[in-house]
């Protein structure tokens, strides 16, 4: 199939909102009639969106075990970006670049949680390694509320070589590690970077890590080793935005 699926009210409400051209249907469990479900329904019609109420088995079928509580629309398939497209989108920016990189991230929930905060810190890419990587598929976008749409995803083949690359273009690679001697708060995240996060437990590649121009920790106060990636994420990417505003 040439499309996807997006589901959960919270999920949709935000497609509908940002990308209504990319809806190719609306299914909507039969029996749900409350104020939400109906002004998707509206919305639906009104941009022309063929709407089908349809049993709870169906929708079942199409979310393979997630909650869509309810509602699933069909979409076009989620754009994502290769190697070849990373200098265009980068040549096009007005601003210095503000990447994320994410090595090893295979859980499509973190995946989806990065790109929703990747958006909301102004992100102008978020890069990942094809192999061994979470797909954006319909759970991440789902997490993703509608990021998967704003937030150019690059796939790459070689994730050492493609940072490697970025930093000839001057992008500084800011690497984050527990054992690290720097605090985020008292680095420079000012000018083009890229910040580069790892898997959780496991971390960054080794030769991910020996391609980071400097690592970051962050701060810890109470008991806990390490935090989610998606939630470290968000503590390093505001700091940046702190910074950069």
């Amino acid at each position: 199939m040439n499309d996807d699926v997006v589901f959960g009210l919270h999920a949709v409400q935000s497609l509908f909102e940002h990308s209504p051209e990319k809806v190719l249907e609306l299914m909507i469990q039969k029996g749900r009639t409350d104020k939400r479900i109906n002004q998707l329904v509206e919305d639906a019609r009104r941009q022309g969106v063929t709407v089908r109420f349809v049993e709870r088995n169906r929708l079942d079928g199409r979310v393979d075990g997630g909650v869509h509580q309810g509602i699933v629309a069909r979409v076009a398939q989620a754009k994502v970006y290769r190697e070849g497209d990373l200098e265009d989108l980068l040549d096009n920016l007005e601003e210095p670049p503000f990447l994320l990189i994410l090595d090893g991230v295979t859980d499509p929930h973190n995946l989806g949680a990065c790109l929703r905060t990747a958006d909301a810190a102004g992100v102008h890419a978020m890069i990942t390694p094809r192999d061994k990587s979470a797909s954006l598929n319909a759970t991440a976008r789902k997490v993703a509320c509608g990021a998967a749409d704003n937030v150019p995803l690059v796939q790459v083949t070689n994730l050492a070589r493609t940072m490697e690359w970025l930093k000839e273009r001057g992008v500084w690679m800011i690497g984050t590690a527990g054992e690290s001697a720097g605090n985020v708060y008292e680095a420079d995240l000012k000018g083009p970077m890229a910040l580069v996060m790892g898997a959780e437990g496991k971390g960054m590649r080794r030769l991910t890590r020996d391609k980071c121009d400097s690592l970051v920790f962050i701060p810890m106060a109470g008991t806990v080793s390490s935090l989610n990636v998606s939630v470290a994420t968000g503590v390093c990417l505001f700091e940046a935005v702190r910074q950069r505003s």
